[in-house]
């Protein structure tokens, strides 16, 4: 028997097919071959349809089902894991009435700032953990605000991955975690947020029906198996938004977990039983995936935007063929890059920089003796000093890792980065090679609770090696302190 796994991005559907009794993975999909489009009619905006996700969907399931040689009924699970903060609002005809206002689009920015002020500070941060920010609640309010006659036909707004479950199922429902997200979840209540419904004047109707995280969330329908080429009856187990699908793919369940991503932003993303939100301004946080309300687990998830765009950018602007190549002449390279440092905040404003655009700045280059070689240390230092940054901010908030798990990205992957940040935060990083749409498949059998078997599966399938920290870590820590002095000093002039 098999499970599917769905892993819905911006770029891509990732679709995974594993054998459910062991969770080795039997095949990975991308659809479609090229990125997927960006609508942007606005500088700042970022739409897609989410129909065109369905039709990835399906086709990306046709591929696997066909090329593995498997019948569709020995499909017996469907996991879901979805790009985060994304609006789809829908007509009673379950039809979409405009396209997914989507996780970077920033045109509600001003619609939660201005909430956070009017409903208080300590309010929002004590009940909703966050500020509403750009989530999916201000991105509804603007909707309601710049579109009132699309607004008034909304019968349910929905987050990217309950769009799809309900394609599969033509059932609408969402989760705990998934309204958190959205900013929809008071977490003092532990119920909806109908206050902050109220001052966004959106009626609790729009709402949709809660099912629990690892449940049977519906039933593929007559249509959705004839679209998708699944079979009908066939059950929705699992759905989360990316990052916390990111955690559960490297087991991350319990306080002291911490799951870390390299990919073009980086993301630390941390859990704990604690309601503190004493850094809500620079870090979010969501109901995890185990969130339940007699059990709390939180995910504080604190973003680095300039991560691995950073390095990526360099290899397409050094005469360098692979990262490869990059990180052999950065390890000709004493630590501390001789002085040259790299602040990689040019991908935009950094929330954990309390939202200040700093920009990439190359700092201490002397043209004599310095050259690309360099230029690589100092970038995998920079970004692994801006993961350190980021531990600093979280530990403020309560947070203390005692497990350390990250995938096996292209940053990951270099000795001299995960060294670094192993050193710096004294905690060995355990390096796993999954997907989201591995983990999401995976999930499936979670819905009956044996999540030692679980753990069990991604370690006989996927761990890779590990990075202990050095024993002697002083010039980590003077290259370190170097670098957060000039960061400090950035911070001052911007």
């Amino acid at each position: 028997m098999y499970s599917i796994g769905y892993d819905i991005g911006s770029s891509s559907i990732k679709a995974a097919l594993i054998e459910t009794a062991t969770g080795k993975s039997i095949a990975v999909i991308n659809e479609p071959s090229v990125e997927m489009e960006m609508i942007a009619i606005e500088n700042g905006w970022a739409e897609q349809h989410p129909d065109d996700w369905w039709l990835h969907i399906c086709n990306a399931t046709k591929k696997l089902i066909t090329e593995n040689q498997i019948d569709a009924s020995t499909i017996t699970g469907i996991g879901i894991s979805y790009q985060m903060h994304g609006l789809v609002v829908v007509d009673k005809n379950g039809k979409p009435l405009r396209n997914s206002i989507i996780w970077c689009d920033s045109r509600a920015v001003t619609i939660g700032q201005n909430a956070f002020d009017e409903l208080g500070n300590d309010k929002c941060s004590e009940q909703l953990l966050n500020s509403p920010s750009n989530f999916t609640a201000s991105k509804l309010k603007w909707v309601k605000e710049n579109e009132p006659e699309i607004y008034a036909k909304i019968d349910k707004f929905m987050l990217p991955g309950d769009y799809i479950a309900y394609k599969l199922s033509d059932t609408i429902c969402s989760t705990i975690s998934g309204l958190s997200e959205g900013i929809f979840w008071d977490f003092k209540k532990n119920d909806i947020a109908d206050w902050l419904l109220d001052h966004y004047g959106i009626e609790k109707s729009l709402v949709p029906d809660i099912k629990d995280t690892f449940s049977i969330q519906g039933k593929v329908s007559k249509q959705g198996a004839l679209e998708s080429g699944l079979a009908e009856g066939t059950a929705i187990l699992y759905r989360a938004g990316d990052q916390p699908n990111n955690a559960l793919s490297l087991n991350v369940f319990n306080p002291g977990e911490v799951a870390a991503t390299g990919g073009t932003s980086g993301v630390v993303y941390a859990i704990t039983e604690s309601l503190s939100s004493k850094e809500s301004t620079r870090v979010n946080n969501f109901a995890h995936v185990n969130y339940n309300k007699q059990k709390t687990r939180i995910g504080k998830l604190l973003c680095i935007n300039g991560s691995g765009i950073q390095y990526r950018w360099l290899l397409n602007n050094l005469d360098v063929a692979t990262y490869e190549e990059m990180n052999d002449l950065a390890a000709t390279v004493a630590i501390g890059s001789d002085g040259v440092t790299i602040h990689p905040f040019g991908n935009g404003a950094e929330r954990m920089l309390n939202n200040k655009t700093l920009g990439t700045q190359m700092s201490n280059i002397n043209l004599n003796n310095h050259n690309k070689a360099h230029l690589c240390r100092a970038a995998l230092e920079g970004i692994a000093f801006s993961f350190v940054y980021g531990m600093e901010i979280m530990s403020s908030d309560g947070i203390s890792p005692n497990v350390i798990r990250a995938g096996n990205d292209n940053l990951f992957r270099s000795d001299i980065f995960s060294n670094t940040v192993a050193t710096l935060i004294g905690q060995e990083i355990e390096i796993y090679n999954t997907t989201g749409a591995i983990g999401a498949a995976r999930a499936c059998t979670l819905h009956n609770g044996d999540f030692d078997a679980f753990g069990k599966q991604i370690m006989d399938n996927d761990y890779v090696m590990g990075f202990k920290p050095s024993g002697d870590n002083s010039a980590y820590k003077t290259a370190y302190q170097k670098w957060k002095n000039e960061l400090e000093q950035l911070l001052k002039i911007n």
